[in-house]
């Protein structure tokens, strides 16, 4: 499943993030992304609704795939997450390169002043995959050792 969901992830540059609203109605839109196995960075803007959501509830719902020829073709991956502002500059630098390899038009430009660059740490993914049979799907569930949420999560 694991090598299913990686393809998936690489395969696409664009996914739909769920956010929650202050009035508990949730606000879905569109991203380019880059990953890093289970670990996904986009950017977005400090100005933006989604960022304001992510700032008061970091929870967030990721869909990445694409409208098959065939319904047996299905193929997508769906996940809870943790999404964070990317402080560390290192960190910022190395994701800065995985959004600039797989979207190339941000490769003559830096990151914007008023922007920020998210990652989001996937907790619970499930991978749709219509060519292993109609419906199939499996389920998986992540931790990030050493991160603050994981040690929070092991003490609930």
């Amino acid at each position: 499943m694991d090598r299913t969901a990686m393809q998936i992830l690489g395969s696409h540059s664009t996914m739909a993030i769920s956010t929650l609203r202050p009035d508990g109605w949730p606000q879905t839109t569109i991203v380019g992304y880059a990953n890093e196995g289970f670990i996904l960075y986009f950017l977005i803007f400090r100005t933006s609704q989604k960022f304001a959501n992510i700032a008061a509830d970091d929870r967030v719902s990721i869909a990445v795939g694409h409208e098959p020829r065939d319904l047996r073709e299905a193929q997508a991956v769906y996940a809870a997450a943790f999404a964070a502002e990317v402080l560390d500059p290192r960190e910022r630098d190395h994701a800065w390169s995985l959004l600039v390899a797989r979207h190339p038009a941000l490769a003559s430009r830096s990151i914007p002043a008023d922007a920020a660059l998210m990652r989001a740490e996937c907790r619970h993914v499930s991978v749709l995959d219509y060519t292993r049979g109609i419906a199939h799907t499996d389920a998986l569930h992540l931790s990030f050792e050493g991160s603050d949420r994981a040690e929070d999560e092991a003490e609930q």
